[in-house]
């Protein structure tokens, strides 16, 4: 099932934006709030499957910090927008990689980095996974305190992915 989004206004795409900063501030991660604010366009009825479809992605997959999980989570979408679902289906997985590149390269176009700790401000850009400290590493998220979301990029990035998203499709 593919969405008709050609008519999906800018109120719509905006308020689907909002929705998933709304899931961000209740607790969900980046991947779980781009993912879960837009998977009932392919379907995807129950909001639970798509929070767990989508959890081990945030933190920059699994708290890694490397992929970003609102970058993660338009990927995620991007799978249901055009993803192959035949092994040999050479052709469908080269439109899929180019949809995902397209994706990519307008969310980098615009933050500067796909990389999670990039965009946090926790390693410099360009940088390799070896230059965090052991602690970043830690699979226990922050505490979501009003300090954590004054001082995270994360819900305009959020918002953003979804933004991206929609006006791609």
């Amino acid at each position: 099932m593919q969405p008709n989004c050609n008519t999906m206004n800018e109120q719509e795409i905006e308020s689907r934006a909002q929705k998933a900063v709304e899931l961000f501030k209740q607790g969900y991660n980046c991947s779980q709030a781009v993912f879960a604010s837009c998977a009932d366009l392919y379907g995807i009825k129950d909001e639970n499957l798509a929070l767990r479809l989508a959890a081990s992605f945030g933190g920059g997959m699994g708290r890694m910090r490397l992929v970003c999980g609102a970058a993660s989570g338009m990927f995620l979408l991007a799978g249901l927008q055009n993803g192959s679902a035949t092994p040999h289906d050479t052709e469908g997985k080269m439109a899929n990689y180019a949809f995902v590149q397209q994706l990519a390269g307008d969310f980098k176009g615009k933050y500067g980095s796909l990389i999670c700790a990039e965009l946090l401000g926790l390693a410099p850009r360009g940088t390799t996974m070896e230059y965090l400290p052991a602690k970043a590493l830690r699979p226990r998220p922050a505490d979501r305190t009003p300090e954590y979301y004054e001082k995270r990029p994360c819900p305009e990035m959020i918002a953003e992915a979804v933004r991206i998203y929609l006006r791609s499709i």
